[in-house]
């Protein structure tokens, strides 16, 4: 509370038609189970984006709104205040949310039957967008190793050598990596001696712990890649259900054509309510997202703890960024069926099960903490209860 933003309130969400609450029935075959599953959070936004969303309210008319001058200013603002990139104005799109712009992207680049690489264990929308789009899919596996997983450069080259395209999570959903210097300009040289584009997520780029800084991309000096840069104040000031985002492309022929794969499906990312909350999460939300990294922080610090002196079996990747954990539980044996029964219709917990990120997953759950610490304890009672019965 010193902070002045109070994250440790409970607010209740049933009946607000929240996937995360009122879809459990459907997710989990049952409602009385603790959702740490889908990755919104359960604190209230900043201050400055419900005073925003008011005022726009007050208006009683809601109808097709453009993009203001003050909207772009705000996203190039913020990005040379805490990423340290100089962008442009004419360098961005502004899209409904992520996940449909990297379908654009893959559309965009690629044709039915060419290949498209993705890095699992990874958010699953990057599977989809492929498979569902009948494009091949080429997968360069993290290695997971003392804890912490890398990229497999030596088999990434290889996978680039049939690809148009490479979908990179940065910060890694679900892993929690955020990607060092050396590791992102040896992917950037493979990327341009291959002439593959990267489409980089970076939905979770201000979501960074202390002592880790996230490194944009496209920021690179004198790189040779073509990169698409993802971002939206929706996972950083927990206004996902508003859609909108931006893609941030400094090539014009690459923008041009991610630009008439939305055009040609009529798709709009106008609201003027997504606008009014993008704007002054941008420009007023910092001190609010200061005091959320530092209680995140020691959100994840105490599971570390709680898991190595209650249940040492199961394993925690650490993590660097995002309020998302990677649970290893390979060491309880059991399959991934045993494991969704044994957190659902045991402990009462609502995960996602690592399985859904690909075969590499296999064994983990996600656990998401972006919640008050005190339902982080309740989710970790009741594993821990459900263990010894």
């Amino acid at each position: 509370m010193s902070s002045g933003f109070d994250f440790d309130q409970e607010i209740n969400r049933e009946g607000t038609h929240s996937v995360k609450y009122d879809g459990r029935q459907n997710m989990f075959g049952k409602s009385d189970v603790i959702p740490v599953w889908v990755a919104d959070m359960d604190f209230a936004a900043p201050p400055a984006v419900t005073r925003a969303l008011t005022e726009r309210a007050a208006h009683p008319i809601y109808g097709y709104t453009l993009f203001p001058d003050s909207l772009y200013d705000a996203l190039i603002g913020w990005m040379q205040r805490r990423h340290g990139w100089a962008i442009q104005r004419d360098w961005i799109i502004l899209c409904p949310g992520v996940v449909p712009s990297i379908n654009a992207a893959v559309m965009a680049f690629t044709q039915p039957g060419e290949s498209v690489i993705i890095q699992p264990p990874v958010y699953f929308p990057f599977f989809s967008a492929v498979t569902q789009t009948g494009r091949k899919l080429i997968q360069n596996p993290l290695h997971l190793e003392n804890g912490r997983y890398t990229i497999d450069f030596d088999h990434l080259e290889q996978c680039a050598k049939d690809a148009k395209l490479l979908l990179l999570c940065s910060p890694h959903n679900p892993v929690g990596r955020v990607w060092q210097p050396a590791e992102l300009e040896r992917l950037l040289d493979i990327a341009a001696k291959h002439d593959v584009i990267v489409f980089s997520d970076e939905i979770h780029a201000d979501l960074i712990y202390p002592g880790n800084q996230h490194h944009t991309l496209a920021a690179f000096p004198e790189h040779a890649a073509k990169i698409i840069t993802a971002v939206a104040p929706s996972k950083t000031f927990n206004i996902p259900g508003l859609n909108l985002s931006a893609l941030i492309i400094p090539d014009q022929s690459i923008r041009n054509a991610v630009t008439q794969v939305f055009n040609t499906m009529h798709i709009s990312a106008s609201n003027p309510f997504s606008i009014a909350a993008f704007e002054a999460a941008y420009r007023e939300g910092e001190a609010w997202l200061e005091a959320l990294l530092i209680y995140l922080r020691d959100t994840r610090d105490c599971v570390e703890t709680f898991l190595a002196e209650h249940l040492p079996e199961i394993k925690v990747i650490k993590a660097e960024g995002t309020y998302l954990l990677w649970l290893d539980c390979r060491a309880w044996n059991r399959t991934d069926a045993q494991l969704k029964h044994f957190f659902i219709h045991e402990a009462g917990v609502g995960m996602s099960p690592g399985i859904l990120f690909g075969a590499e997953g296999s064994g983990f759950m996600r656990l998401n903490i972006g919640v008050p610490r005190c339902t982080v304890l309740r989710v970790l009672e009741r594993i821990r209860q459900a263990k010894y019965r």
